[in-house]
Order: C-alpha cells, then structure tokens, then sequence
C-alpha cells in the first residue's frame, strides 16, 4: 500500500478504491482534491498530512484552498 493512499486512509477515511483514484490523479495532474470542510476542519487536517508525511520524509503536501 503506498503512502499516499494510506494517507488519504488515515485523514479522509477513504476506501483503497477511492484513494488510489485520488493517488493517480495528483500523480498525473499534480494536485486534486481530497474533500471539501469548513475552514478550520481543513486547515488540521492539511496540517496533520503535512506533519505526517515530514515525519516520514515524503514529499506529500497538501494545501487548502477556498471553495467557490
């Protein structure tokens, strides 16, 4: 299981189905969207992946941004 799927495991709850989708999109288009929160629900949890995949010296970054 690769880290990027796991990780969408761990913080987004997402299915091996659904996350390996996401995991490919952001291989190919470079970034996707992983849910959509309220502000504060989204900036921890972008927080948390940060965090998680510095502690385990991958280059995964998420980012937050405002929905239309």
């Amino acid at each position: 299981l690769g880290f990027v799927v796991h990780s969408l495991d761990i913080f987004f709850g997402m299915n091996r189905e659904k996350a390996t989708h996401i995991m490919l999109v952001v291989h190919t288009e470079g970034a996707a969207v992983c849910g959509i929160f309220p502000r504060d629900i989204a900036e921890t949890k972008s927080e948390q992946v940060n965090q998680y995949a510095q502690e385990n010296s991958h280059p995964l970054m998420s980012t937050v941004e405002l929905a239309d």
